[in-house]
């Protein structure tokens, strides 16, 4: 929707972000999971955004830590890498 373009900048809905992951503009929302983990990242993905920000493309991750404290995190997605900014 319009609304939540503005609110979270350009992101992509089912079918745009499914050809981004078929096309190699994007690695599969999985992969983005596995390599926050891999960084010591153990909370759970409560929700996940492929936006574009600065002329690429990023994963928006809401986490839900044991804490219970919701944070973000922004993975580059095209190599998988934590993005600065949330």
């Amino acid at each position: 929707s319009l609304a939540a373009e503005r609110r979270h900048g350009a992101c992509l809905d089912r079918a745009e972000q499914r050809a981004a992951v078929a096309s190699h503009r994007a690695i599969p929302l999985a992969l983005a999971i596995r390599s926050l983990h891999m960084r010591g990242h153990r909370a759970e993905v409560v929700r996940a955004e492929l936006c574009e920000r600065g002329g690429r493309l990023v994963y928006v991750l809401t986490l839900l830590p044991r804490s219970g404290k919701v944070t973000r995190a922004v993975i580059d997605a095209g190599s998988g890498n934590p993005v600065g900014g949330g």
